[in-house]
């Protein structure tokens, strides 16, 4: 894209309070802006939890408002290319993947900003949460200044030119002072409820979701000792930590307690689950498919690092293990690391970048074994 000195910014419109804010904060800047809303599952927009439909139009309403025009785009092929089989390969191997992650690498920041390019914009924007800032004479990603919504996490696998050509308008700004101003300009979306759930896809119920694209393969439910205490419907629709869904209760001998499910055994096609929270806490990962925002640090590492959104920032030590590949070991121990997810590194304020976590392990346990 063009220089810094060009003006012409396009936000990526989702309806939402965030992009909504975004576009008047370049405006108010004296940017030329134009909006586009992209499309990218393609979907019965009647069913109860599509709302692409009234999306685009809040982000119609918005732009009219604004009086800047909203170009669409629909990139649901792409998507399903490059997000959504990896997401459904990820959980045929038994991980938990972080769509979200990769849907802002590949298609926020990738093909939005190569639209956007041919439109002819010299830069995009969005809603994140997250700041750019010249550090030491390169370009850093910072985090937000509201730490409850900074979102540099989900921005980790990006490139540095990715980050170039991008405008982040929101990331010196508390969510409360967002709303306010949507409140004060008449935004009628100012009240509008955070989007979550999958990347594009929405909130619906995760299990019924995913069973239109992975079979059932059920298998035993065991617990530590590998004694069967239930069944399970298939692996990918389980994940490490969860609690609720595993329909195991009221058995003879046991306490009552909660389950949570500790691993899988992918062989056995076996789900091991535990009543024992303590058990699913580690202090160490390996993590590969690395992304460095910039030169690779020297290793080993001394940063914080954070394995889900939202999560405090935990003091760690990052080592190399075999080429692409580093281990991760925490002050503290982390309750339920999950393979698949990603684990995001950070020196301060500034991301470093991150990478997707393979296994979990424990450095204590493996110290007091050759003790």
């Amino acid at each position: 894209m063009h220089s810094l000195e060009s003006n012409h910014v396009i936000v990526g419109m989702s309806g939402g309070v965030d992009s909504s804010v975004a576009a008047l904060l370049l405006k108010q800047q004296g940017h030329r802006v134009s909006g586009l809303f992209m499309k990218n599952w393609d979907e019965d927009d009647g069913e109860p939890y599509c709302t692409v439909r009234q999306d685009l139009e809040d982000a119609s309403r918005v732009c009219d408002r604004l009086g800047i025009d909203l170009h669409t785009a629909n990139f649901a092929a792409e998507y399903w290319d490059d997000v959504f089989s990896a997401f459904l390969r990820e959980h045929e191997a038994g991980r938990t993947p972080n769509p979200d992650v990769l849907c802002n690498r590949e298609i926020k920041f990738k093909q939005f900003a190569r639209y956007a390019e041919a439109l002819g914009a010299d830069r995009i924007a969005t809603g994140h949460y997250a700041r750019l800032a010249k550090r030491g004479g390169r370009l850093r990603l910072l985090k937000g200044i509201d730490a409850g919504k900074d979102q540099s996490y989900f921005l980790q696998a990006l490139n540095i030119n990715q980050l170039a050509a991008a405008v982040f308008p929101l990331g010196g700004l508390e969510k409360t002072e967002v709303r306010r101003i949507a409140h004060e300009q008449g935004f009628h979306n100012h009240g509008k409820k955070d989007s979550t759930g999958i990347c594009f896809i929405g909130e619906r119920r995760f299990r019924d979701f995913l069973q239109r694209y992975l079979p059932r393969n059920p298998g035993a439910m065991v617990d530590e000792a590998g004694v069967t205490v239930g069944q399970h419907i298939g692996l990918p629709y389980y994940t490490r930590g969860q609690r609720q869904g595993l329909a195991v209760g009221g058995l003879a001998g046991r306490r009552e307690a909660p389950w949570y499910v500790l691993d899988k055994d992918l062989a056995a096609n076996r789900l091991i689950v535990t009543q024992n929270p303590a058990a699913l806490c580690n202090d160490g990962l390996t993590a590969g498919s690395l992304n460095w925002l910039g030169e690779p640090p020297s290793l080993p590492l001394r940063c914080t690092a954070k394995v889900r959104y939202r999560q405090p920032d935990q003091a760690a030590w990052v080592n190399a293990e075999q080429p692409g590949k580093v281990t991760v070991r925490f002050d503290a121990p982390q309750r339920a690391i999950t393979p698949g997810q990603y684990v995001c590194f950070y020196d301060g304020d500034i991301c470093l970048g991150g990478g997707v976590i393979e296994a979990f392990s424990n450095f204590k346990a493996k110290a007091s074994v050759h003790d």
